[in-house]
């Protein structure tokens, strides 16, 4: 599975923290930080597919997928951390540095107290990921 970004994690704290996602029994909907947009994140087992670009066009799971494994107790969640990112713009901060998630990051983290608590925090979830059995797929197949 290819990775994402270590920012990613961020932007699921944030979902987490705006309380933008709505759980289902084997799915979830996600809206984005400016909430224009809504996310399906669908789920069989230890397989995810995902409406948003980050899954659907790049291969690696998206802030919506990240969001949900947090949610099912699959990736770790730090309260702290999920408190720290609330109400960031973070469509807005990823087009004005043309998709560099670290810039991105740097200037949502700007006045932060813990901000390298949480990057640490980030960066160790995505290594807990990258040891996941985890199936990315564009759709679920329906039964």
């Amino acid at each position: 599975m290819k990775m994402p970004p270590a920012e990613k994690i961020l932007e699921a704290y944030s979902a987490i923290a705006d309380k933008r996602i709505i759980m289902h029994e084997n799915s979830a909907e996600v809206s984005s930080s400016d909430g224009t947009k809504t996310y399906t994140v669908e789920w069989d087992g230890n397989t995810y597919a995902s409406s948003d670009p980050a899954t659907y066009w790049q291969g690696y799971p998206g802030y919506p997928v990240l969001a949900v494994l947090m949610k099912q107790g699959k990736l770790p969640l730090d309260e702290e951390a999920v408190a720290s990112m609330a109400h960031i713009p973070w469509k807005k901060l990823n087009d004005a540095h043309k998709r560099d998630y670290a810039a991105a990051a740097e200037e949502a983290l700007g006045n932060v107290e813990n901000k390298e608590e949480i990057m640490r925090l980030a960066q160790e979830g995505n290594a807990l990921l990258a040891e996941m059995d985890l199936v990315l797929k564009r759709k679920l197949k329906k039964k």
